[in-house]
């Protein structure tokens, strides 16, 4: 099965050009394409892959299509690029975080081409796709993610089947909750230990030591403190993602308070031109006198 998967990836972001590096390193990267030609090019010839002229073209000698875009028009636009080239018998692997509706009108789009589709959305942050130790969530045929396997094994530790196309990007939502909501807590707690001059090396390990501890803290306490926020999940990103919750919630009919306080949170930093910043960046609204702490 191995030899006869052709992939081509299609986004070489902070997280797409780690999992094409790991394709690559299995044998199974045939072409890969970017908006931003240069990045493209700078993959390619690191890795001996050819840079495709176009989505289409990219679909016309791939087998298995790795799509990682940032946001839900993103990917209906790469759809609708790729529609004249996709050959029957693709599969189309989505692991943006967009939500489970556009998921399922995707792979219905896709299925009229005779092209299955995955909606396997990643958790584990830009270190988890560097040492190919991502959490997929899968959502679509059995048979299609028994196919594209080798693929998702190259950059993940863990791959779980959730159930029919956009299971997986439901199972992202949830996720994104958490996510939202540590990050939360954890930028909280820190700014009042720096209040409190607690020493920030001591902190750090009695608290990850104990109930209070997480990947979060884990990956993100030491910078944090020491006010870096370049490198990691982009705060403008989870802001979208968690705007998809709360339309999936409002769907839902269910309240999702701590949700709506990170998103009034996360839409004042973008505001003030953080977007960019690693979602740890948070702690710098939570450091703010509680009289301008809106």
């Amino acid at each position: 099965m191995t030899e006869s998967i052709r992939a081509g990836v299609i986004g070489l972001g902070a997280m797409g050009a780690p999992m094409a590096r790991h394709l690559a390193a299995a044998g199974l990267l045939e072409a890969i394409w970017n908006r931003t030609q240069a990045r493209a090019d700078e993959l390619a010839a690191e890795t001996g892959t050819v840079v495709a002229s176009s989505p289409g073209e990219l679909a016309r000698c791939c087998n298995v299509i790795l799509t990682c875009v940032s946001a839900d028009p993103d990917l209906e636009q790469l759809v609708e690029g790729m529609q004249d080239g996709l050959q029957p018998g693709t599969t189309m692997v989505d692991t943006s975080t967009v939500s489970p509706a556009t998921a399922r009108k995707m792979a219905k789009r896709v299925s009229q081409r005779g092209v299955g589709f995955v909606d396997a959305p990643v958790s584990g942050g830009v270190e988890g796709a560097m040492k190919g130790t991502l959490s997929v969530m899968a959502g679509g045929d059995s048979a299609d993610i028994e196919r594209i396997m080798p693929v998702l094994e190259s950059f993940s530790a863990t791959i779980t089947h959730m159930g029919p196309v956009g299971s997986g990007q439901a199972t992202k939502a949830v996720n994104q909750v958490i996510v939202g909501g540590v990050a939360e807590a954890v930028c909280e707690a820190l700014a009042l230990a720096e209040k409190l001059n607690l020493p920030s090396q001591r902190l750090l390990s009695v608290l990850g030591a104990g109930a209070a501890g997480s990947w979060f803290l884990q990956h993100r306490g030491q910078s944090m403190l020491e006010d870096r926020f370049e490198k990691g999940f982009k705060l403008a990103l989870l802001l979208k993602d968690l705007k998809i919750v709360r339309s999936m919630a409002r769907e839902l009919n269910i309240p999702m308070v701590g949700v709506n306080s990170a998103i009034r949170d996360f839409e004042w930093l973008v505001e003030a031109g953080d977007g960019n910043n690693d979602i740890s960046g948070l702690i710098k609204l939570k450091r703010l006198p509680a009289e301008k702490d809106a």
